[in-house]
């Protein structure tokens, strides 16, 4: 686990530039947001995801989440077909807020190439630099 500035990041996880998460499932990847993330954002307030059973691609949006500060996309970090969305955060959005790795994940996704795709994500080898880095970068915008 990498501790900085008071955010986790375990390391069984691989991430992306936009502040998600992917965790490898028997087969499928589940995904959500950073604590990191989801403090840049704010309070969510409002998530759209698409249905179960859409076709993705890596890097294009599956949803959209609103926050009182920032209202953006919620990106595929592996292509293929969404096989499960939390509906949990129709009702209770704040759920990414309170447990972005636990109850607040977003979506389950069966990929249809996760080792070629997982290159372009950033894994536990070099994790500490990487989480120095994009606080680098955040910050400054």
């Amino acid at each position: 686990m990498v501790k900085y500035e008071g955010f986790d990041f375990p390391d069984n996880l691989y991430y992306t530039t936009d502040q998600i998460w992917l965790k490898k499932e028997d087969g499928t990847v589940r995904i959500g947001f950073t604590t990191f993330g989801m403090d840049l954002a704010g309070k969510i307030k409002f998530v759209r995801l698409r249905p179960a059973g859409a076709k993705i691609e890596a890097g294009k949006s599956i949803g959209t989440l609103e926050s009182g500060k920032w209202t953006g996309p919620v990106k595929a970090p592996v292509g293929g077909t969404l096989k499960a969305i939390n509906d949990e955060l129709k009702s209770n959005p704040g759920l990414l807020n309170q447990d972005p790795y636990g109850k607040g994940w977003v979506a389950v996704i069966e990929p249809t190439n996760l080792a070629a795709e997982l290159k372009n994500l950033q894994s536990a080898t070099g994790l500490d630099a990487w989480v120095k880095k994009e606080f680098a970068e955040k910050k400054k915008k």
